[in-house]
């Protein structure tokens, strides 16, 4: 069993992926399209930001400070708002004026339609 020992307020950063948080994400596709859900509790659609070239997604969060937290004398304090980034490469080129985002109750989704070029042809053989 895990015991925490609360002391006096002390500055926390919490350390990880790139100096901040890593968002967990999941990637599924189907014939059309990547489907990427990644969980963003707490932010707004104006606090994410999504750039794609090609085949790489870039996600990256930014949450606006509170100043009304940092005032509070923490004892304990490990929900804290930080920046993300999080690229991910896909195995074929998106396009990415199709794209469709949206936050629900702290879940982003990214519906990321592949490109025409990147998807297989079918040539009819005729007779000679």
């Amino acid at each position: 069993m895990t015991t925490y020992y609360l002391t006096r307020p002390m500055h926390y950063r919490p350390m990880g992926f790139n100096g901040g948080r890593r968002v967990p994400v999941d990637v599924s596709s189907d014939d059309d399209a990547y489907v990427i859900r990644a969980a963003v509790p707490g932010l707004k659609p104006d606090e994410v930001e999504i750039q794609i070239h090609d085949d790489i997604v870039m996600l990256r969060g930014t949450p606006k400070a509170d100043d009304e937290k940092d005032e509070r004398g923490y004892l304990m304090r490990e929900m804290v708002s930080t920046e993300f980034e999080r690229r991910l490469r896909l195995p074929e080129p998106v396009e990415a004026a199709k794209a469709e985002a949206t936050i629900e109750n702290g879940l982003l989704t990214l519906r990321l339609p592949i490109a025409e070029a990147a998807k297989p042809k079918t040539i009819k053989v005729r007779a000679g």
